[in-house]
């Protein structure tokens, strides 16, 4: 039971981490204008039809606010479109993007003469994607987050006298690859367009990870039977999985590559 509450502990610290760092994990604080602070959720992501909706909760009617975008990564000249309120809260909207596309934006809040520009630095670039049905995208997750926690298990299980090794590895190949060799280019192709961006096509880490985990734990399967042999290579299998999905999720995902600029005109055209 100990083994168990530990792989518990060690996937969700892992998950969280995973999370919370990853680009589309949305923009979080606080702003302030006129001596009055505000907080701040901005989304990183955006997913199905319609157009992106960015929301400032600043109860001020005195306080405006622009919308500044351009698409990512291009040499496009940036739109700035106002804000409407709507009661304590001003929204912006950036035009709906295909598949994989990124817009870059910030706010400009104003206030009299006093302009607070959010982020104060670099943009926040959110990136577009289709809608993923939750047949598929529940599963997923869940087989995922199910094999997390196997390979953790294993790896645990290396250190105890049970050596219930080749149970832990069946299970953690078989919803490795279930989870992200099947349903995950399954999302893959109805989020980005693409049903795979790893390696050989692409260098998307979120597919690369998801081989490189399975790779091992095929290894692992084949020597698991032998005594030293096969403790080492599970534990090894363990350890790069829990160090490949400690990447920030969508870290170098998929990106559409915008052939053409626009213009300004065009760009609110969308």
């Amino acid at each position: 039971m100990r083994g168990w509450i530990l792989a518990i502990v060690i996937t969700l610290a892992a998950a969280t981490y995973q999370r919370m760092t990853g680009p589309s994990y949305p923009v979080r604080g606080h702003a302030t204008i006129a001596g009055t602070s505000f907080p701040l959720r901005l989304a990183r992501t955006h997913g199905g039809d319609g157009n992106q909706l960015v929301t400032i909760a600043v109860a001020d009617t005195a306080v405006t606010g622009d919308l500044v975008w351009k698409r990512y990564p291009t040499d496009d000249p940036q739109a700035v479109t106002p804000m409407r309120r709507e009661g304590a809260r001003l929204v912006g909207e950036i035009p709906h993007q295909p598949q994989a596309g990124k817009v870059e934006y910030k706010v400009r809040l104003h206030r009299g003469a006093e302009t607070v520009e959010i982020p104060a630095g670099a943009p926040i670039i959110t990136r577009f994607k289709g809608n993923v049905p939750l047949v598929v995208l529940i599963p997923h997750i869940i087989l995922m987050f199910c094999a997390m926690l196997y390979s953790n298990r294993a790896g645990i299980e290396v250190f105890q006298r049970k050596r219930n090794l080749p149970h832990y590895t069946l299970g953690t190949s078989t919803m490795l690859f279930v989870g992200g060799m099947i349903l995950g280019p399954i999302v893959q192709k109805t989020a980005f367009g693409a049903w795979w961006t790893g390696v050989p096509f692409g260098y998307d880490l979120t597919d690369n990870k998801t081989l490189i985990a399975l790779v091992f734990w095929i290894l692992a399967a084949f020597l698991v039977k032998r005594p030293r042999l096969g403790r080492v290579a599970v534990f090894v299998a363990a350890l790069v999985t829990l160090v490949v999905f400690a990447i920030p999720h969508s870290l170098h995902g998929s990106e559409l590559k915008y052939n053409t600029p626009q213009t300004v005109s065009e760009n609110l055209a969308r």
